[in-house]
């Protein structure tokens, strides 16, 4: 990447809106550039100059004329219809002598211009001030007996179609920008709710519902192939709950008939055995079902306090008498979940803490976009290079790591399914199925900490 594109990549804006907006204002800004620019250098300069050069042709006619008649009511008369048909008023004052001023020393373009008339037309001294007054140009030209005070209106030396034609300028192109503004918008808010769909699509919510395709053409595209995607998955997820409803009775059914018999069979060591290898089946079975159907019994999220759930399944967890464990953090967070679903979570998850554990705290952190539970212990946790292959399911600890790892184990485990691989795996689907997450870290108390990260 050159410095270029880094440099574009800081100062272009990164919305999809805002791009947008800025493909369209950045033509039109260079355009009314462009426009103005040319029309001051072209029209308005040259238009000024020819003003200037009349004016200044006027004044030069009226020291000819002073210069001729030099006194008395015939240069007063011609002075007055001088004044009639030119609107110049000039006023004689005799024996009066201009101070030595650089008339070149203009202060505005105006001013520039009008001197370069008057060096051009006049051949006389001369002080001019177009700032000063906002209606008359005061000019003073030297003459032999005295000076010549020339009063011009500015509408005889500058165009007053100049302004406005910027002000229209400018005007037209502030409504453009805001009809391109409201259009931009109200096409951002189709992709805006495209986007939320997709999101709450993820975490399981309702909202999905009321969406519908609107915007541009291929807005419309785009969401009438989400729609159809929402309903494949679905279909998916419907036809596997029902093959699972069915394994799930084809399966218990000979394992029900298989307990009967093993319990009207005399006792005899191998008895024992099967009857044993039977209640591992039925562990294994049932942990599968668990994993593959996940929380698909509750349809929908449902805005709950995830303080009341947290303290729900501590107190259940207290319940047991199995150790020690505390709750911390906030006592209300109002979020969307499932609470059956996440209830199973973080009863899984806090049951195996209390297992291999003497101390649990259970803290609740709330945020402005995610809300936290944090799970700490103390005891023997997992390995850090353990912890990615925990989630794994059907997946033991003690397969990957060996006896170091045996202790750690039991975090595979969850409440009706010990020992078959799937606690975490399970915990980790009810997360994302919220659009969350679940992380393993090192414990503050020496153990494993557990972060349910539940998006709000």
């Amino acid at each position: 990447m050159t410095s270029i594109d880094r440099f574009l990549r800081t100062v272009l804006p990164r919305s999809l809106y805002g791009r947008s907006f800025l493909m369209i204002v950045a033509p039109l800004v260079v355009l009314l550039g462009l426009t103005t620019y040319l029309f001051y250098n072209r029209h308005w300069d040259n238009v000024t100059r020819h003003m200037t050069l009349a004016v200044a042709g006027d004044i030069a006619l009226t020291v000819e004329v002073l210069r001729n008649y030099p006194e008395g009511e015939e240069r007063d008369r011609l002075l007055r219809l001088i004044q009639v048909y030119t609107d110049i008023r000039f006023d004689f004052r005799a024996a009066e002598i201009l101070p030595n001023i650089d008339h070149d020393a203009g202060n505005s373009l105006l001013e520039r211009m009008m001197a370069s008339a008057l060096d051009t037309r006049v051949y006389r001294p001369f002080v001019l001030d177009a700032v000063t007054d906002n209606t008359w140009v005061n000019i003073d030209v030297q003459l032999q007996d005295g000076v010549l005070q020339v009063k011009v209106p500015r509408k005889r030396v500058t165009s007053a179609t100049t302004y406005i034609f910027i002000l229209w300028l400018v005007g037209i192109s502030l409504v453009l920008m805001v009809l391109a503004m409201m259009f931009l918008r109200n096409q951002m808010r189709s992709l805006r709710k495209l986007a939320m769909a997709a999101d709450n699509l993820g975490k399981g919510r309702d909202e999905l519902a009321i969406f519908k395709p609107s915007g541009a053409t291929e807005v419309r595209q785009v969401s009438h192939a989400f729609l159809r995607m929402r309903d494949r998955i679905r279909r998916q997820v419907t036809q596997r709950t029902e093959m699972l409803a069915g394994v799930s009775h084809d399966l218990r059914t000979p394992l029900t008939r298989m307990k009967l018999q093993l319990a009207l069979m005399p006792p005899s060591p191998d008895l024992a055995e099967l009857e044993a290898d039977v209640e591992e089946m039925t562990r294994m079975v049932e942990g599968y079902l668990a994993f593959a159907r996940g929380e698909g019994a509750e349809e929908s999220a449902v805005l709950a306090d995830l303080a009341q759930l947290v303290q729900q399944v501590v107190f259940r967890v207290r319940g047991t008498g199995q150790g020690r464990i505390d709750i911390r953090g906030a006592d209300h967070l109002m979020v969307l979940v499932r609470p059956q679903a996440f209830r199973r979570c973080l009863g899984n998850v806090i049951d195996n803490a209390m297992r291999h554990a003497e101390r649990v705290e259970v803290t609740l952190l709330p945020g402005r976009e995610v809300a936290q539970v944090l799970i700490d212990d103390d005891g023997p946790g997992i390995p850090a290079h353990l912890r990615a292959e925990a989630f794994r399911p059907f997946r033991r600890l003690t397969e990957v790591g060996g006896e170091a790892s045996a202790q750690a184990a039991a975090w595979e485990g969850g409440s009706g399914i010990t020992g078959v691989g799937l606690g975490l795996a399970i915990a980790r689907d009810v997360m994302r199925g919220h659009g969350g997450d679940i992380r393993l870290e090192d414990s503050p108390l020496g153990g494993l900490r557990v972060t349910l990260d539940l998006p709000i």
